[in-house]
């Protein structure tokens, strides 16, 4: 789009935690179309662990870095002040909890809040927030029969009776954010990924591609069930998706492939006979089945499994962690 002086004119946007896995991806497509200025939220701009950020095709001229913690109010609303849309990626997740209350709950509500707070006092015209399906899978009272769409949500009771933080954080986050959108009239769409595989843009492995990272070291022990897989970077163009598209509104479930974790092995072994695949295997029980059927409707499209798991390998041996 062409300003008046002839120069190009760019939708300013903000993504928090933009040195993550799915943001990370989602920075990227941002920048790719060129029709974007990114303020990226990240602990620390100078750490190494963000210079893939700093690389990418067009952060030169429109990708900025703040310092910024989702808990510091005043640093939150810097990054977003200025902007028209903002991502809400950031979100703790869980390795050896000792405090979910500090580590999780905390960070993940006090966070979205600000977040949406900082937003209502830019006027940010939509906010998109990443939640998970484990806002929505964990409630006894779905039938086993039934495949779960945007109307179920877990039960906070249950979540927090069986200590299961993560899920409890990411379901009070997301129930945070349309309450303050009924109370506030703010624009909030949500996005629920499944378990999110795919290549790396940053230098570490993250919690879900580790799932991938174990099937074929045979190093730890890997859960035998049905689990729900997206490609990263499907989610990342659900993202853009449901932000451009005016219609969109509510939650929308991103999830592509229900497989098998020993089909998915027997995948790997196949095409990297190499590789000491898993063998320290303890079945569990299934994961649910998810609709994705409302993000579709929006024109979004995933790629094969079998490409997912390809690229992933190779981003692998990229980052050293595999050979």
């Amino acid at each position: 789009m062409e300003g008046a002086a002839g120069r190009t004119t760019t939708t300013t946007v903000c993504v928090t935690g933009a040195g993550g896995f799915v943001a990370s991806w989602l920075v990227e497509r941002l920048l790719a179309g060129g029709r974007y200025t990114v303020h990226g939220t990240v602990r620390d701009p100078d750490d190494p662990k963000n210079a893939h950020l700093v690389a990418m095709d067009g952060a030169a001229e429109r990708l900025r870095l703040f310092k910024a913690d989702i808990l510091d109010y005043g640093s939150v609303a810097a990054a977003v002040a200025g902007c028209e849309g903002v991502f809400h990626v950031a979100s703790p997740v869980p390795y050896a909890i000792t405090d979910p209350e500090a580590e999780l709950l905390a960070p993940a509500v006090t966070g979205t809040i600000n977040v949406l707070k900082a937003c209502s006092e830019a006027k940010v015209k939509r906010v998109v927030v990443v939640s998970s399906v484990s806002a929505v899978m964990v409630n006894p009272g779905f039938p086993q029969s039934k495949v779960l769409d945007e109307d179920c949500w877990s039960d906070v009771e249950v979540c927090r009776t069986t200590q299961n933080w993560y899920c409890l954080s990411k379901t009070l986050a997301e129930q945070e954010a349309f309450a303050y959108a009924k109370r506030t009239g703010l624009d909030v769409v949500s996005v629920c990924p499944t378990l999110v595989i795919g290549p790396l843009l940053q230098p570490t492995v993250n919690a879900s591609s580790s799932v991938i990272v174990d099937c074929l070291t045979g190093d730890h022990e890997v859960k035998l069930k049905l689990r729900n897989f997206v490609d990263v970077r499907d989610v990342a163009d659900a993202l853009l998706l449901v932000y451009e598209t005016p219609e969109a509104s509510g939650r929308y479930i991103c999830h592509a492939h229900a497989r098998q974790v020993s089909d998915v092995i027997e995948l790997l072994k196949s095409r990297y006979p190499a590789y000491k695949c898993a063998t320290k295997l303890v079945q569990v029980s299934d994961e649910p089945l998810f609709s994705c059927k409302k993000l579709e409707a929006l024109g979004w499209k995933f790629r094969p499994l079998e490409e997912t798991l390809r690229d992933s390998v190779e981003s692998f041996r990229d980052a050293g962690v595999l050979n």
